[in-house]
């Protein structure tokens, strides 16, 4: 077993509530000695007109989610989250799965996503399937153990980032299952267009909305929330009716537009959880 691996199985067994705690701290850390990632921080708040007394929270939580990570990643597949995930809208994403025409789960940079993915499939898939999802193996070799483990998980399907991947999600939401998908995540280049984001250009996946135009899914607007150390996590869901990722025919950078605003609308809800540290306006990579 890699050191990291050892290490990452020992802060496993320290309580949540513990690494919650020092999480918070490490966040300010972070905040304090990194100058530059202050000013984008502060830019990406000012951009989207978010009081700053509502985003300051995020300081916090971006080392909390961190911290959160050697539970979420090496929770024993025996240990049922239970109580520690509250729900809230449930009954929508289980509608769309009964609709018989797939759901996409869209969970952007908010709260502990993580986890949300663990959730959703130990709740809805010994009923419905496993959760397939594309999956990139990480760029730092050391991650990749980590992150692999994460997703090897009853009820949790991966599927290589490629067209054949692709292909597989279009088959599992004609078949009624589910996905979910990083909406807010920046594409290479080639796989997405520009569209406004809280009020700038920025480059946004044709993926999503793709998916829902081909195979007439329903999109679910996700988030799980982080309660208070020690209080667990709330799933929030709600169905995103967005005309645009109905229609086949729809530009794609009118359906990204759509997919943004439902990005947006998650945000301005719980800022104090949003990850305003992520680049969201930087260029695309070339992929290969």
């Amino acid at each position: 077993m890699a050191p990291v691996t050892r290490l990452f199985l020992w802060l496993s067994r320290v309580p949540l509530s513990w690494m919650q705690r020092v999480g918070a701290l490490l966040g300010w850390v972070v905040w304090w000695s990194s100058p530059s990632y202050r000013r984008h921080f502060k830019a990406n708040v000012q951009a989207a007109g978010v009081p700053w007394s509502a985003a300051r929270p995020a300081i916090a939580a971006i080392g909390t989610m961190l911290a959160e990570l050697p539970w979420v990643w090496m929770r024993s597949t025996s240990q049922p989250l239970g109580n520690v995930v509250r729900w809230d809208g449930a009954e929508h994403f289980e509608a769309a799965l009964q609709a018989g025409k797939g759901a996409i789960v869209m969970s952007p940079h908010l709260g502990c996503w993580e986890i949300g993915a663990q959730a959703i499939a130990e709740r809805f898939g010994p009923r419905f399937g496993p959760l397939v999802a594309l999956y990139r193996p990480a760029r730092k070799a050391w991650l990749e153990p980590l992150v692999a483990q994460a997703r090897t998980r009853p009820y949790l399907a991966s599927a290589p980032t490629s067209l054949a991947g692709v292909r597989t999600l279009i088959r599992t939401l004609r078949a009624g299952g589910y996905t979910a998908i990083l909406p807010d995540q920046v594409p290479p280049s080639g796989q997405g267009v520009w569209a406004p984001f809280f009020g700038r250009e920025v480059y946004t996946m044709t993926l999503l909305s793709k998916l829902a135009q081909q195979t007439g899914a329903t999109v679910v607007l996700t988030w799980c929330e982080r309660l208070a150390p020690g209080q667990g996590f709330c799933m929030h869901m709600r169905p995103l009716n967005a005309p645009e990722l109905k229609d086949p025919t729809c530009p794609p950078e009118l359906a990204a537009a759509a997919v943004n605003r439902g990005v947006e609308m998650l945000v301005r809800a719980a800022p104090g959880q949003y990850l305003w540290g992520y680049a969201r306006d930087k260029q695309p990579r070339a992929e290969g």
